[in-house]
C-alpha cells in the first residue's frame, strides 16, 4: 500500500501566545497565593523548631 507522504512540520511558534485566564471576581491574585504559600512555609517550618523533641 502506498501513502502519500505528508509535508514535514518543524516545531515551533505558531503565532498563539498563552495569556493567564483572569482571576474570578473575589479570587486571589497569583502573587498573593505566592506570598501566601510563602508564609505558611515560614509558619511551619516556626512551629517544627519550636516543638520539644518528645522523649
Amino acid at each position: 500500500m502506498t501513502t502519500s507522504e505528508l509535508p514535514r512540520r518543524n516545531p515551533g511558534t505558531s503565532g498563539r501566545t498563552y495569556t493567564p485566564p483572569e482571576p474570578q471576581p473575589g479570587a486571589p491574585s497569583r502573587a498573593l497565593r505566592v506570598r501566601a504559600a510563602d508564609g505558611w512555609e515560614r509558619f511551619m517550618r516556626r512551629v517544627e523548631a519550636q516543638q520539644e523533641p518528645k522523649t
